[in-house]
């Protein structure tokens, strides 16, 4: 008999019996697991086991079939189960993977033989539900990697700040500790700043508020830190009237004589008052108390007045930065005016040539260069209340060609007719205009001209037709751009236009003129 392989790659006890949609058979439970055979071997006393549960009671190494016993068909050498002496049962296999199956998961309403639970859905089902590894939590197949990454109470996190690992009810209390958590300024707003550099910012924002240092002798202003420059070159004055007063306290006091007497506080200042009957005792020690208070004054006074110096002495030098800065912005200013007019210029260039090209690009699309046009005039209601109420009296058609190098040509309508024909008719008329190759062309114009108003049914086009006047100036070479236009005020009867009209469909009409070629 053949041995079998312990590389198996199947490591899965027997399949649950309730998988089966049919009653099962003895013959197709494997006798250690009570389940149905997965992969079956067959000892050589005949009992069936799945290969997993096989492999697993033989791992130490041969034992007795315990089936056998129970059965009391206990037989040895035959009843020893020993995976030399095993082989694969295909057979049984067969008919256990055709066997109908079902999904035991709720919801589910898969069905299906055993071989296809196995190789398709099982360990596949959208409802099968799966214990978490780290919280034991059961959940859906299908929600456990957004479990994992969203809900699950122990999965662990990175915080996205200083990279440290967390678990995840711990990453909240890590937030008010995290040295690189983001802080924001009330008073300048900066977001984004790292706790462990809020303090130095807090120090340095320009923003932040605290007392003018001179607030020790009377000024009571708050500044921000940016503005206390400003404050203290803007307010020189005014803190040197606050010295002044103690200033002169502590002169006169210098050259007035100590003598028996008290020394008295007055608004911060020592001030001699007489001394009085029986108090000559003791006045010696208080005058030279006095008198070093004094000196401290006086020195706390210098001291000051070399701060002011400073300050004075570095408003100086940053005036003369901001002057200096000031004539470099003026000249970055003008060079980028500068830019802005040339680039503007350039931009008015760019946009003529663009209107020019899509005006070309428009000729180009209705042009033909076969002396026959068709004009499509859409919206003609709109247009014709323009023409009457004098807004658009008159319209071009793009222009054509009698040929690639001919005359070049355009129509000129009127909606609401002009001269004899206002108010009453269309007025069409034939325009010559000014073209590239005229040089080479025969003057006068002398081509006979043909002018419709289509029927849209087809049946009876309205037509008008002519030959030009070859004194007339409208034929001549042009000199302008186009000529003086020639045609028929009376073209077509407005009545014509009204109601269900042929020649107006869909708020649309159309115009074709025809210019005969003949001895060109």
């Amino acid at each position: 008999m053949a041995r079998i392989s312990l590389d198996c790659p199947s490591s899965l006890p027997g399949i649950p019996l309730s998988v089966l949609s049919v009653p099962m058979e003895n013959k197709y439970k494997c006798q250690q697991c009570l389940q149905v055979l997965r992969r079956p071997v067959q000892a050589q006393c005949g009992h069936r086991f799945c290969v997993h549960c096989f492999k697993q009671l033989t791992s130490s190494g041969p034992k007795p079939c315990e089936a056998c016993r129970q059965e009391e068909i206990y037989e040895e050498p035959i009843s020893i189960l020993n995976s030399n002496e095993a082989f694969p049962d295909n057979a049984a296999g067969r008919e256990i993977a055709s066997l109908p199956a079902r999904c035991l998961n709720q919801g589910c309403d898969w069905t299906g033989s055993i071989k296809e639970y196995e190789a398709q859905h099982e360990g596949r089902c959208e409802f099968e539900r799966i214990q978490c590894d780290a919280c034991q939590t059961l959940i859906l197949r299908t929600e456990k990697d957004r479990h994992n990454e969203r809900e699950c109470e122990a999965r662990t996190l990175n915080c996205k700040y200083c990279k440290m690992t967390f678990n995840f009810k711990d990453i909240k209390a890590h937030d008010e500790i995290c040295l690189k958590f983001p802080l924001q300024c009330k008073d300048c707003g900066k977001k984004k700043i790292p706790r462990e550099k809020f303090n130095d910012h807090s120090r340095t924002c320009a923003k932040s508020k605290s007392a003018c240092p001179f607030s020790e002798v009377g000024c009571k202003s708050v500044i921000e830190n940016g503005k206390l420059s400003d404050h203290e070159h803007s307010s020189t004055m005014e803190h040197l009237r606050l010295l002044l007063p103690m200033v002169m306290s502590v002169a006169r006091a210098r050259t007035e004589a100590p003598g028996p007497g008290e020394w008295q506080e007055d608004s911060g200042l020592s001030l001699y008052r007489a001394p009085e009957e029986g108090d000559v005792m003791g006045a010696g020690a208080a005058a030279s108390a006095q008198s070093v208070d004094l000196e401290k004054k006086v020195n706390a006074l210098e001291n000051i007045v070399c701060v002011l110096n400073r300050e004075v002495e570095r408003s100086s030098v940053t005036l003369e930065a901001f002057s200096h800065q000031h004539r470099l912005d003026q000249e970055k200013i003008e060079n980028l005016s500068n830019k802005v007019r040339q680039l503007e210029r350039t931009l008015t260039m760019r946009d003529l040539q663009l209107s020019e090209t899509e005006q070309l690009l428009q000729e180009l699309q209705f042009c033909t260069y076969d002396g026959i046009f068709v004009w499509k005039i859409t919206e003609f209601s709109r247009r014709r209340q323009d023409a009457v109420a004098g807004r658009t009296p008159a319209m071009f058609s793009p222009a054509f060609y009698s040929s690639k190098y001919g005359y070049k040509m355009c129509l000129r309508l009127y909606l609401n007719g002009d001269g004899t024909g206002r108010g009453t008719h269309l007025s069409l008329f034939f325009v010559v205009m000014r073209g590239k190759y005229d040089a080479l062309l025969k003057w006068p114009f002398s081509q006979k001209v043909t002018l419709m108003l289509l029927d849209q049914n087809n049946r009876e086009h309205i037509i008008d037709a002519f030959r030009p006047d070859v004194t007339s100036t409208s034929f001549q070479r042009p000199i302008s751009e186009m000529n003086i236009a020639s045609g028929c005020p009376l073209f077509c009867p407005l009545a014509k236009l009204a109601g269900k009209s042929p020649y107006l469909r869909d708020d649309t009409i159309f115009i074709k003129a025809i210019v005969d070629l003949t001895g060109l």
